[in-house]
């Protein structure tokens, strides 16, 4: 049996919200890390003492799975950390699953997982279980002792944008889980691990420490590693530094921390070698597989001044042959290491001597080692367009049974009702009716509103669901924002809300646009009139291909057309059409938008200017007028507009300029009206997806879904550092991290210069450009409530403006500048090339 095409759109709309709101909640921190406190409570999280770092529930990580549990008491002591004080326990089913969204597909990540088991349960029985990344298996634990914590960690590359880790039930006990950390690492480090081999750890030893406890990690550790000591003051001796042990840049494979490099150990006989040893841990290796061997990273820092007369050069020796094959000789407070790529042969014990060659006249040393072994990731999961559809469903409708983990991997763990192919990766191809069985109990594979719709009959095919999904989301859309700015004939629309999309003039930021809009319908045929039948493509988005045309009386116009494969539908256009410039077609099946050419393209294409473009760089001044223009446009929309309007997808593509290179904001895809009073959107959406660009989306936004005139001010605010910088919203340095977080970095140390535009070539008055980089620094703090109005922002703009004309009245010049190119079309090139797309976070 199968349901309607409607009640299909209907549950799918339902889903796919529900989802989004649990997405939501289940992001990366500020800084990348995703820090879990299994069975915390509530929705509170806290900071942990040590690290400074904030820990978060694991409700919006794990769905309706396992119970929250409290340790005994008896096993609680004054030292131990919070998030060992409560677990959580998945006595049902067999797999259990945490999902980490929102990650860099292709990106290596540090997963952790920690273990206290504490008598939870009152059984005094601990249990044995195996974990699994995603398709792959990690490892087994086996929690051998109640007051001890045991912790696994393994570095892999995440495939997709998320990775669920899962606790497999073997018969031996019910799993647990008291944590789990997520840690991003650059991709050039670790190079031992790749798409289809990860690293796990055994063990990462710091040598030198006098104090057992002496751990080192966040914030001592970037990547939050944890660095544990291995003390024996019987056979070594201590050497060490307080000054700074630099790494080597891009060529440093492992980026140890300095802290770690600032201690080592050396042999208290200076005669003598160092000695020490680990053994393979068995119930580390995959099931039903040979042993493979052990991969070893050694650190290595030279902490004192060698004497012109004297060397220090040693061996690397494992179970008595040559490890390494050079003498090492490290150099001075600077970061070296000795590592292989491929497993060591497999042993029982590994032994290891370092000892001095027959040159050297100073005992060997070594700082600190990590040690891992292989994993296997080179299985592949489930399709990830049906993964995301069939989520949807389970979240909407609350299905619990076996619906956990991948979907169709492994076989015997594919969830009830699937149908999956044998292809790689696998697909859903159907789901069964007649499935009342995957319903544990009466409130399951119900609505949130209590319905008793069954999920068993609403899927054929998942793959459809992402795209009638997001068609019957544009119509709904369509359809709330026509009830409530009021109905519109079919030739116009709401003249109070069709608002200028160009700047307005200096000093009047309630002033009429310079162009004065139509109200305009075309036909279709009267598009391909002016388009010489879309003979030229100015550019493409994600609505459509841009065309070059003309009206009858010579108006130069740009004609956005919907591309029938377009994932942007009727909710999009009409919101783009309340602040046309021109006018606009709907014509059958046939949609697009008439606005003004703007000749000069984007600003994005100006900031970025260089590599082979016809323009050159903007100077100063330059930018600093587009900076007012677009700061005065956005002003106008909130505040001169009927009813105001917030722009929420504001960025440097969206920023037009015209043949007197005048900036006027753009694109109003995303616009939303909001209340006079609180500045809060209309009638805001807790079920709605967080929708913008990523690089320049509102973090309280982003985690509250509450839009704001000051999520504007935001986008703004990176749009000014990229004024100030010629950078990108989002930068590799060598890893993606955004501007705002990179120009706080080096402003906090005073350094202006390592900020600004290095191809203005010191034109410019300094004063002015700090006043924009603070300005911008204020528009883009965390707390909405501290950035100022855009009302303020155009007051300050207006006085940097000013100091930048008193610097150039008294002999300063800036770099010259022309919009002119030798292609006239050129200027809408950056539609095929965006800086960031505009979209719906989820």
């Amino acid at each position: 049996m199968a349901a309607g095409p409607w009640s299909l759109l209907l549950i799918c709309l339902g889903a796919a919200a529900t989802a989004g709101v649990l997405r939501a909640r289940a992001q990366p921190d500020s800084i990348g890390f995703i820090s879990i406190d299994c069975g915390l409570p509530g929705t509170a999280g806290y900071v942990d003492d040590a690290t400074k770092l904030s820990y978060v529930p694991d409700a919006a990580f794990v769905t309706d799975a396992g119970c929250n549990r409290n340790i005994s008491a008896e096993y609680i002591t004054p030292t131990l950390s919070r998030r060992y004080l409560n677990v959580r326990s998945f006595p049902d089913g067999v797999r259990s699953c945490y999902a980490l969204r929102s990650l860099v597909a292709g990106l290596k990540y540090i997963v952790r997982a920690a273990f206290l088991y504490g008598n939870y349960d009152g059984l005094r029985r601990s249990p044995v279980f195996d974990l699994y990344i995603g398709v792959n298996f990690w490892g087994t634990m086996n929690v051998s002792s109640p007051n001890v914590a045991v912790t696994l960690e393994a570095i892999v590359v995440v495939p997709g944008d998320v990775v669920q880790i899962c606790l497999l039930n073997t018969g031996s006990g019910t799993p647990f889980i008291s944590s789990l950390d997520l840690r991003p690492l650059k991709s050039t480090v670790y190079p031992q691990a790749n798409a289809t081999r990860g690293l796990l750890l055994l063990g990462r030893w710091n040598f030198g420490p006098t104090d057992a406890t002496d751990l080192v990690r966040y914030p001592d550790d970037p990547h939050d590693r944890v660095w544990f000591p291995w003390v024996d003051a019987s056979a070594w001796a201590v050497i060490s530094t307080t000054d700074r042990v630099l790494n080597i840049g891009d060529e440093d494979l492992f980026e140890a921390p300095s802290k770690v490099l600032q201690t080592a150990i050396t042999p208290r006989n200076g005669t003598n070698n160092i000695e020490f040893s680990w053994d393979r841990e068995a119930q580390q290796q995959p099931k039903n597989q040979t042993p493979a061997g052990y991969i070893a990273v050694m650190h290595f820092s030279e902490l004192q001044v060698v004497p012109r007369n004297a060397v220090r050069e040693f061996y690397v020796n494992l179970n008595g042959k040559l490890w390494y094959p050079d003498g090492i000789t490290p150099f001075y407070l600077s970061a070296g290491f000795a590592y292989d790529m491929d497993p060591l042969p497999d042993s029982a014990r590994y032994n290891i001597s370092i000892n001095a060659t027959a040159n050297s006249t100073l005992p060997p040393f070594i700082n600190a080692i990590e040690i891992f072994s292989v994993i296997s990731t080179n299985k592949v999961g489930t399709d990830s367009q049906d993964v995301s559809a069939i989520m949807a469903i389970k979240m909407k409708y609350r299905v619990q049974k076996n619906w956990m983990g991948d979907p169709c991997v492994p076989k015997t763990l594919a969830w009830d009702g699937l149908t999956c192919s044998s292809t790689s990766p696998p697909k859903i191809t159907a789901v069964y009716g007649n499935n009342s069985n995957l319903c544990t109990n009466a409130e399951s594979c119900q609505t949130a509103k209590g319905k008793s719709k069954k999920v068993a009959v609403y899927v054929a095919v998942p793959v459809v669901l992402v795209v009638v999904t997001g068609l019957l989301a544009t119509l709904f859309f369509c359809f709330l924002r026509r009830k409530k700015q009021g109905s519109t004939t079919n030739n116009s629309v709401n003249p109070q809300i069709e608002t200028p999309a160009s700047h307005v003039p200096r000093g009047d930021a309630h002033a009429q646009s310079s162009v004065q809009l139509e109200n305009r319908r075309f036909t279709y045929r009267e598009l391909e009139t002016i388009t010489n039948k879309f003979e030229r493509v100015l550019g493409q988005g994600g609505f459509g291909k841009v065309y070059s045309g003309s009206l009858p009386d010579g108006t130069r116009v740009a004609v956005k057309l919907r591309s029938q494969n377009s994932n942007q539908g009727v909710g999009q256009f009409l919101a783009e059409n309340l602040v046309s410039m021109i006018g606009y077609c709907k014509d059958g099946q046939h949609m697009a938008l008439v606005y003004e050419y703007m000749s000069e393209g984007t600003l994005h294409e100006h900031i970025t200017a260089g590599n082979g473009s016809n323009r050159r760089c903007l100077t100063w001044r330059q930018r600093l007028q587009m900076a007012l223009e677009s700061a005065q446009g956005l002003e106008y929309l909130h505040k001169g507009c009927n009813p105001p309007l917030i722009h929420r997808d504001v960025k440097a593509t969206n920023i037009l300029l015209n043949e007197k290179l005048e900036a006027k904001i753009a694109d109003f895809g995303l616009s939303k009206a909001f209340d006079h009073n609180n500045g809060i959107q209309v009638a805001p959406n807790p079920n709605s997806l967080v929708v913008g660009t990523l690089g320049y989306i509102d973090p309280e936004y982003y985690k509250t879904n509450n839009t704001t005139t000051k999520s504007d001010v935001y986008s703004f605010g990176v749009v000014l550092l990229q004024l100030v910088s010629g950078r990108p919203a989002i930068l590799h340095d060598p890893e993606p991290i955004n501007i705002t977080d990179w120009a706080r970095r080096h402003l906090s140390r005073g350094n202006i210069e390592g900020v600004v535009d290095a191809r203005m070539n010191g034109s410019y008055d300094v004063n002015s450009v700090w006043k924009v980089a603070e300005i911008a620094l204020k528009c883009t703090v965390k707390a909405s409530s501290q950035r100022p109005t855009m009302s303020e922002v155009v007051g300050q703009l207006q006085e940097c403006l000013h100091l930048e004309e008193v610097h150039a009245d008294d002999g300063a010049t800036g770099s010259f500048y022309t919009g002119t190119n030798h292609d006239p079309d050129s200027g809408y090139n950056a539609y095929a090339a965006d800086d960031g797309q505009s979209i719906d976070v989820r």
